[in-house]
C-alpha cells in the first residue's frame, strides 16, 4: 500500500514541509518554494460538550469557546501549484485535513516512508471527521450526496461548506438535504483509529439476491490510487460469498500499520448501471510525547551510532566513527522560546546556531506545539477552506474585508487572476465590504488552489470540480456468427469523448497497432470491431464506463463443412510421384493426413500443402510401402475423406540395343526401312506405333507395324520425304504405360526458310537476320543466297554470289526513304530450296544529330538536373525521345538514369552520392536508333547550391486584394530559392492563427486560403521566405468588404413649390469600402409605397423636384458601396407637405410648421412649377484607362484590364491578333461598371501576342491594344500535345532561338 502524496509536495518527490519557507536544505541546491497550507479551526460537536470532553485546541494555547463556531480556514502562505490530478474531486466526497498552525509557522509534517519501495505515491484527500480523544489530531471531511452524513452534523452551521454553486450569505443558515441511502452496500466500512504497528480490518457487504453475477468492488486510498495492485505484506484483500444469505463480503486488512497509512479511503461497488461508494478514514496514533522540558539541543542532535531515534534521514551510522567533540561552555538558553518567537524561515539558522542537526524531528515537534492565532486585520471573514462545483457549473468565492479601501488581488495556483473585458470566465463583484469572484463554466482546469491578498495578508481555499459519471445509454447486444466474419459491437454513452474500457472475460481487450481488435468512437457511440473472427473470439465482452457497464456474449462457431472434391483412388507407377488432393469449405481449416491409421509427417520426400480450399499430399518418388489407405481429417470436424493408392511396375522399351546415335535412323529417300526394337512388361503390353497423332496399323501397305512376343518392328517399303519425323512407341498394360521415340531422317532438299527480319535500319543500309529452314532435307545447310527489291517493283536482285554461312547480312547502297523487301534461299548438298516469303517492308532511315546546348540546370545533395535543346537535324524518322546517362568521373561505366525515354528536354538524375563528381551525356532516340551522345564538358560536383530566395508576387496582388464577406480567399504566391526555403506568414506584425487562415507551402509557392472571409481578416499580410541567412519579404494587402450601414441622419432642409431639399450625413459603417453613392426614395403618406427618385448619387444633399402638389411625402436614403446597397435605410422623421396654392410675401406671418410636416397656409396664389429640360447622357464609347503591355509567367494566370465609358452600355469584344476570342475555355471575360477584364488561365508562350479590347454601341466604337509576352516556354512536344498548329510551333521556336541568341 503506497503512501499518499500531498498537494504541497515538491516536484522532485521530496516533501516540502521538511524545510521552512524561503530556506534551503543543506543537501539541496535549488531555490526554495513557498509552503502552502490550510489550517482549520473546528468547534467540537454538542455531544462532546455535553459529555464533558475537552475540545481539541488547534491554535496556540487559547481554548475553544464553548459555543460552536463556523468553519474557518487560515492560509499561512500563498498556495503553490499542485501536481496533476491532486485536486480532483472524489465521487464519494471531499475531505480537508485540519492542521494546527499560525501565520508565522507554516511547517507541515514530514512525509513518512513508503510501504513498498516499488510503489508510486498517489494523491489522497483528507479524511472525514471521527470521534477521537483529546490527544489525537482532529480531522474533518464533507461528503457528497453518495456518502452518508453523520447525524450530529445535520443542520449545524459549522458543518456547512461552500460547495458547488457559490452560496449567498442568507443561504448559509439553510439545512443540508439528507443524501440518498446506498443502493448496493448493506454494510459499509467504518472509520477506525489504531496505534502505529497495529492491525485493522474494514468490511463491506453487498446483498446479491437481485444480482445475476458478482458485483465489482474497488478499494481506493485518497482520490485515485487503486489498492488492487498494491497488495503485499502490509495490505491484503479478501472476498467471500455466503450461498444461503446471498451476501458478498469484501474485506481489506492492513497489517502493521505505519504513520503514513493514515488518510481517507474509499470503497466503490459497480454492477451494470448501478454504482455505490463509501468513504472512511484511518487514523494512526503516535506514541505519547514526553515532557517538553528537555534539552532541545541534545534531543534533536543526530546520534553518531545510527540508532533508531537518530531520525529517518540520518545516515551518520554509515559514516566512519569519530570521537565526539568536547562540549563548549555556551551559556544555557531556552531554544524553545527562541523558535516560538522566530519566523519559519529562521528555523534552520537557529538550529545551526545551537547545534541542532535533526531539523526534521525539530519541525515535527514544533508542529504539535499549540500556537496563538493572530487576528486578521484585513479580513472580517476569510474564504471557506474548500469549495466544490460540478463540471460546467459556476462557483462564488466571497471574502468580507475589514477595510474596504484595501487593494485586493486574486490568485490561482500562485498566478494572479486579472480581469479582462472580453472574458466572462472570471467575474469580480463588490457588495459593500464583500468582494466576490465568480467562476463560470467550471472545468477540470479550474480545480486548483485559490488565494486572495489584501495588503500584506492572504487567505486561501481549494476548489474541487466534480466530473459527473458517464452512463451507458445503449448497451451492447449479443452476437452469434461464424469464423472469418466481421463482428462489430456498438455501445452508446451519455457524453461525447468519454473514456471507456472494453473487456473480454474480465480482461481488458488489447487495442494496439498489431491487435486484432479495433476501437473507434463516433460522438457518443463506441465500437469494438473484429474483422476476421475466430473461435478464440467466443466469450463475454463488456464495456466499462465511470457510471456503469454493459456486457454481451459473442458466440463464434465453425462454418459447416462442405466437400467440393473428395479424395480419389489412384494407381501410381513405381518411382513416380504421388499427388492426392481434395477441396473443402471453409478454406482456412487445417487438417491432418493418415496412412493406414498412422499420422503422416512432412519430410524431404513428402510434402503437405494447404492453399485456401485445396489440401494436397505429394510424394516425390513412390515406393512399395506408399501403398495403402489414406485419410484426411479436417481439424475441428468429425468428418473425414478417404482413398486408396496402388503401386504398380510399368512396361519398358529398350532402344539401347539398336546402338543408334541420338536414336536417329538416317535413310536415303526410296530405300526400304525395317526397325526391330525389344520390349518388356508384365503382362505383355499392347504396342501402338504413332507418327504425330496418326496411328500406324499392322495392315498398312507401304508403312506397317508388327509385334512378335518380346519385340516390335516398323517397316517402310519405299521411304519418302514425308516419312521424316519422330515415331512414338506406346506400350500399355494393366501395370501402366511406357513410351519411346525414335527419329527417322530422310535426306532431301531443304525447305524454304521463314521470312527474314530487319531489326536495324540505317540511312542507306539495314541489318537482316533469319532462322534456318525447319527441314534441312536431312543434309546440313551449306549457305544462303540473298535477294532484294523495291516494294513497288517486281524485279528481284541477288546480293551475293558466294554462299553466306551466317544468319546475318547487311545490305547496303539503298536509297533513304524508299521501302524495300528481302528474301532468302537455303542450299544443302542436294540442292537449292524454294525462296522464303519476303520480309516486311522497311525504309532506310538515319539517326538524328546529337542534342545541343546541354547545361546543368540545378544541383542538390542527391540530384543533378540538366537541360538541353533538340537536335538540329532530326530527319525523316522523327524523334522518339531522349536517353540520359551518367558515370562517375574516372570511370567508363555509364548508367542510364531514365528507364523509359523522356520527351522533355529537362531531366533530374536522382539517387546520387553527395560529394561525388559525375559526367552526364544525352542521346536522341528515334526509329533509326540512338544519336551521337552530347556530353557535358566538365564534371558536376553533387553538392547543394544555395540560391537566395526571391518572391514573385503576381501582378494582381501588388495592389489591394479585395473580397466580400463570406467569399473564399485563395492566393498563390510563387517564390524561388534553394534549398527549400522556410516560409513564414504574419499579419500586422503578429503570427497568423491557423484556425482562421489556412496556409500550405510547397517547394515553389505558398497558398493562403480563407474559406469564408470576414472583415477581421482585412490587413497587411507579410510573407517572409528564408534560406539560411538570406531573407526576402513581400506584403499583400487584403481588404474584406461588406454592405455599408444606412446614413446616420436624414433631415428636410427646405420645402418650396414642388421641391424638397434633403440633407444627410454619411453612414457610420462604410463596410470597409468607400461609399460610391446613395439611393433616395420617396413615399406618399397616404399609401406609403416607396419609389426611387435617384440612384448612385454621390453628394450628401439633394433637391427632389416634380413632387405632386397637395401630397405629403416621406423620404428615405440607402447608402451604397462596391458590395451594394445597405440592408436598411434611414427615413426622415418629419414629412413634407406640398401646398396646392402659392403664398404671398406679406402673409409670411401666417406660415407655420406642424410638428411632423412642413405645412403652408393657403393664401389664394397658385404655384407654378418650372419646366426643366432633361440632360442627354448618351455618349459614344471612350476608354478612360487603356491596356498596358504585360509580361506573364508560363503556368500562372494573367489578367488584362481597361475601363470604358459609354451610354448606352457598350458591347465589349476581346481579340487576339485581330481574331475574336469566342468560347475558349482558356479565357474568361468580365465587365463590371465599365471595368473590362480578360483572364488567361495558365498561359503558355503560344498565348503571347497582340490583344485588343473593342467597345461598341449605337453612337460609335473604340478600341485599345496591348502586347502580352509569356516567359518560361514549352518544348516542341508539349506544344504538340496542346494541339498547337505546326506553323505556329515553328514560328515560336525560331523566335525563342533569336531571343536566346540575343541574350
Amino acid at each position: 500500500m503506497p503512501e499518499p502524496t500531498k498537494k504541497d509536495e515538491m516536484p522532485n518527490g521530496q516533501p516540502e514541509e521538511s524545510v521552512a519557507p524561503e530556506s534551503v536544505a543543506p543537501e539541496s541546491n535549488g531555490a526554495p518554494l513557498p509552503l502552502p497550507e490550510i489550517s482549520l479551526e473546528v468547534s467540537p460537536p454538542p455531544e462532546a460538550v455535553a459529555e464533558g470532553k475537552e475540545p481539541v485546541e488547534t491554535v496556540g494555547d487559547i481554548p475553544e469557546p464553548p459555543e460552536p463556531e463556523p468553519l474557518q480556514a487560515v492560509v499561512a502562505q500563498e498556495q503553490s501549484p499542485t501536481e496533476n490530478g491532486s485536486t480532483q474531486p472524489q465521487p464519494g466526497g471531499v475531505g480537508v485535513k485540519e492542521q494546527a498552525e499560525s501565520d508565522n509557522s507554516a511547517v507541515k509534517e514530514e512525509r513518512p516512508p513508503r510501504l513498498d519501495d516499488d510503489h508510486e505515491a498517489a494523491p489522497t484527500p483528507s479524511p472525514t471527521p471521527q470521534a477521537e480523544d483529546a490527544n489525537s489530531v482532529k480531522k474533518l471531511s464533507v461528503d457528497l450526496p453518495n456518502d452518508s452524513v453523520p447525524v450530529s452534523a445535520m443542520g449545524r452551521k459549522d458543518s456547512v461548506w461552500s460547495l458547488g454553486e457559490g452560496q449567498n450569505l442568507e443561504e448559509l443558515d439553510k439545512p443540508i438535504d439528507t443524501p440518498p441511502l446506498s443502493i448496493l452496500l448493506i454494510e459499509k466500512p467504518q472509520s477506525g483509529t489504531i496505534p502505529v504497528g497495529a492491525d485493522i480490518s474494514f468490511v463491506a457487504k453487498v446483498e446479491c439476491k437481485d444480482l445475476l453475477r458478482k458485483p465489482t468492488i474497488k478499494w481506493f486510498k485518497g482520490k485515485w490510487m487503486d489498492l488492487a495492485s498494491k497488495t503485499g505484506k502490509h495490505l491484503q484483500l479478501k472476498e467471500t460469498f455466503d450461498r444461503f444469505t446471498k451476501i458478498h463480503t469484501f474485506e481489506m486488512h492492513i497489517i502493521k500499520a505505519k504513520e503514513n497509512y493514515a488518510g481517507n479511503y474509499r470503497c466503490e461497488v459497480n454492477y451494470k448501471d448501478k454504482f455505490d461508494s463509501c468513504s472512511f478514514d484511518l487514523e494512526i496514533k503516535e506514541a505519547e510525547q514526553g515532557s517538553q522540558n528537555i534539552d532541545i539541543r541534545s534531543a534533536f542532535k543526530r546520534s553518531s551510532e545510527g540508532q533508531e531515534d537518530a531520525g529517518e534521514l540520518d545516515f551518520s551510522g554509515l559514516l566512519k566513527h569519530r570521537e565526539p567533540k568536547q562540549q563548549d561552555d555556551t551559556p544555557e538558553v531556552d531554544v524553545w522560546e527562541i523558535l516560538k518567537n522566530a519566523r519559519p524561515d529562521e528555523y534552520e539558522k537557529i538550529a545551526f546556531m545551537y547545534g541542532i542537526t535533526d531539523l526534521r524531528g525539530l519541525l515535527r515537534r514544533m508542529k504539535k506545539i499549540p500556537r496563538e492565532e493572530k487576528k486578521s486585520e484585513a479580513f472580517a471573514k476569510k474564504l471557506d477552506p474548500a469549495y466544490q462545483a460540478d463540471k460546467g457549473g459556476k462557483i462564488r468565492l466571497v471574502v468580507d474585508l475589514a477595510d474596504p479601501t484595501v487593494d485586493l488581488k486574486w490568485y490561482k495556483n500562485g498566478q494572479e487572476i486579472r480581469p479582462s473585458p472580453n472574458q466572462r470566465k472570471y467575474i469580480f463583484e463588490h457588495k459593500g465590504t464583500q468582494r466576490i469572484m465568480v467562476i463560470n463554466n467550471c472545468s477540470m482546469n479550474d480545480d486548483a488552489a485559490y488565494s486572495v491578498a489584501a495588503g500584506d495578508e492572504k487567505c486561501s481555499t481549494e476548489l474541487f470540480v466534480k466530473e459527473l459519471p458517464v452512463k451507458i445509454v445503449k448497451g451492447i447486444e449479443p452476437v452469434k456468427t461464424t469464423v472469418n466474419e466481421r463482428i462489430e459491437l456498438e455501445c452508446e454513452v451519455s457524453e461525447e469523448g468519454a473514456q471507456v474500457k472494453w473487456m473480454k472475460n474480465g480482461v481488458e481487450v488489447p487495442t494496439g497497432v498489431r491487435s486484432r481488435y479495433r476501437v473507434k468512437c463516433e460522438g457518443t457511440k463506441h465500437f469494438l470491431v473484429i474483422d476476421d473472427a475466430s473461435r478464440e473470439d467466443t466469450g463475454t465482452y463488456s464495456i466499462m464506463a465511470t457510471g456503469g457497464t454493459s456486457e454481451a456474449h459473442i458466440q463464434v462457431d465453425l462454418k459447416p463443412l462442405k466437400i467440393y472434391q473428395d479424395l480419389q483412388d489412384i494407381t501410381v507407377k513405381l518411382g513416380e510421384p504421388i499427388k492426392m488432393h481434395c477441396e473443402i469449405f471453409p478454406g482456412n481449416v487445417p487438417g491432418r493426413w493418415y496412412r493406414n491409421g498412422q499420422l503422416i509427417q512432412p519430410n524431404d520426400r513428402i510434402n503437405i500443402i494447404h492453399r485456401n480450399k485445396v489440401h494436397r499430399l505429394e510424394v516425390q518418388t513412390s515406393s512399395l510401402h506408399d501403398a495403402g489407405d489414406y485419410t484426411f481429417v479436417p481439424e475441428g470436424y468429425s468428418q473425414s475423406l478417404s482413398a486408396k493408392i496402388h503401386i504398380i511396375d510399368p512396361p519398358r522399351v529398350h532402344l539401347d540395343s539398336l546402338n543408334l546415335p541420338d536414336n536417329t535412323m538416317t535413310i536415303v529417300a526410296g530405300n526400304k526401312l525395317r526397325l526391330e526394337i525389344p520390349i518388356t512388361g508384365e503382362p505383355a503390353p499392347r504396342v501402338v506405333w504413332m507418327k504425330g497423332e496418326r496411328v500406324i496399323l499392322e495392315s498398312g501397305h507401304r508403312v506397317r507395324a508388327e509385334t512378335y512376343g518380346d519385340q516390335t518392328s516398323l517397316t517402310i517399303e519405299v521411304t519418302e520425304r514425308e516419312d521424316t519425323g519422330n515415331y512414338k512407341i506406346v506400350l500399355q498394360n494393366e501395370a501402366g504405360e511406357a513410351t519411346a521415340s525414335i527419329k527417322i531422317k530422310v535426306v532431301d532438299i531443304p525447305d524454304p526458310p521463314e521470312a527474314p527480319l530487319v531489326p536495324v535500319v540505317g540511312g542507306d543500309w539495314c541489318s537482316m537476320t533469319w532462322e534456318p529452314p525447319k527441314y534441312d532435307g536431312g543434309s546440313p545447310i551449306l549457305g544462303y543466297f540473298i535477294e532484294r527489291k523495291k516494294k513497288q517493283s517486281s524485279r528481284w536482285m541477288r546480293l551475293n554470289f558466294d554462299l553466306i554461312k551466317e544468319l546475318l547480312f547487311e545490305p547496303k547502297k539503298m536509297i533513304e526513304g524508299v521501302p524495300y523487301e528481302v528474301r532468302i534461299f537455303a542450299v544443302n548438298a542436294i540442292g537449292v530450296s524454294k525462296p522464303s516469303e519476303p520480309s516486311k517492308a522497311f525504309t532506310p532511315l538515319a539517326v538524328t544529330s546529337e542534342p545541343t546546348m546541354l547545361v546543368v540546370d540545378d544541383v542538390t545533395d542527391t540530384t543533378v538536373t540538366v537541360k538541353w535543346r533538340p537536335p538540329e537535324t532530326i530527319g525523316a524518322a522523327g524523334l522518339d525521345g531522349y536517353l540520359v546517362e551518367y558515370c562517375i568521373e574516372g570511370t567508363d561505366d555509364w548508367v542510364a538514369s531514365n528507364t523509359e525515354l523522356t520527351e522533355k528536354t529537362r531531366h533530374t538524375i536522382t539517387g546520387l552520392t553527395p560529394g561525388t563528381k559525375i559526367l552526364v551525356r544525352v542521346k536522341a532516340i528515334n526509329a533509326a536508333g540512338a544519336s551521337t551522345p552530347r556530353t557535358l564538358q566538365h564534371s558536376v560536383m553533387v553538392k547543394e547550391v544555395i540560391e537566395p530566395p526571391k518572391i514573385r508576387v503576381p501582378r494582381h496582388l501588388k495592389q489591394t486584394y479585395t473580397r466580400r464577406v463570406g467569399e473564399a480567399v485563395n492566393l498563390v504566391v510563387p517564390f524561388m530559392g534553394k534549398p527549400r526555403p522556410k516560409v513564414l506568414w504574419s499579419k500586422d506584425g503578429k503570427p497568423i492563427e491557423p484556425t482562421h487562415v489556412s496556409i500550405r507551402n510547397t517547394d515553389c509557392d505558398s497558398i493562403i486560403f480563407i474559406r469564408k472571409a470576414e472583415r477581421s481578416h482585412s490587413g497587411k499580410y507579410e510573407m517572409t521566405v528564408q534560406v539560411e541567412n538570406h531573407v526576402d519579404t513581400a506584403i499583400i494587402d487584403i481588404q474584406i468588404v461588406d454592405l455599408p450601414g444606412p446614413p446616420q441622419c436624414v433631415t428636410i432642409e427646405d420645402v418650396w413649390g414642388g421641391n424638397v431639399a434633403l440633407v444627410w450625413t454619411p453612414p457610420k459603417d462604410n463596410g470597409n469600402a468607400p461609399i460610391i453613392g446613395y439611393t433616395i426614395q420617396k413615399a406618399d403618406k397616404k399609401t406609403m409605397e416607396w419609389f426611387t427618385c435617384i440612384e448612385h448619387y454621390h453628394r450628401t444633399c439633394i433637391t427632389i423636384t416634380e413632387l405632386v402638389v397637395g401630397n405629403e411625402y416621406f423620404f428615405r436614403i440607402y447608402s451604397e458601396n462596391m458590395c451594394g446597397l445597405s440592408e436598411t435605410a434611414t427615413q426622415t422623421k418629419k414629412s413634407a407637405l406640398i401646398l396646392k396654392e402659392g403664398i404671398s410675401p406679406h402673409d409670411t406671418t401666417q406660415y407655420h410648421a406642424q410638428p411632423h410636416s412642413f405645412t403652408l397656409t393657403p393664401t389664394g396664389l397658385q404655384v407654378k412649377t418650372p419646366e426643366y429640360n432633361d440632360h442627354d447622357f448618351k455618349e459614344a464609347p471612350k476608354f478612360t484607362q487603356p491596356l498596358i503591355n504585360t509580361f506573364a509567367i508560363a503556368g500562372y494566370n494573367a489578367t488584362l484590364n481597361c475601363s470604358v465609358r459609354a451610354n448606352p452600355r457598350p458591347k465589349v469584344i476581346w481579340m487576339k491578333n485581330k481574331i475574336i476570342i469566342v468560347d475558349d475555355p482558356r479565357y474568361r471575360m468580365f465587365s463590371n461598371q465599365g471595368v473590362c477584364t480578360l483572364e488567361i488561365r495558365k498561359p503558355s508562350p503560344y498565348d503571347g501576342g497582340l490583344y485588343t479590347c473593342k467597345a461598341i454601341n449605337d453612337l460609335g466604337e473604340a478600341h485599345v491594344e496591348c502586347k502580352l509576352e509569356v516567359k518560361g516556354g514549352f518544348t516542341f512536344y508539349e506544344l504538340m500535345q496542346r494541339g498547337v498548329p505546326l506553323n505556329l510551333i515553328d514560328k515560336y521556336m525560331s523566335e525563342v532561338k533569336v531571343v536566346e541568341q540575343e541574350k
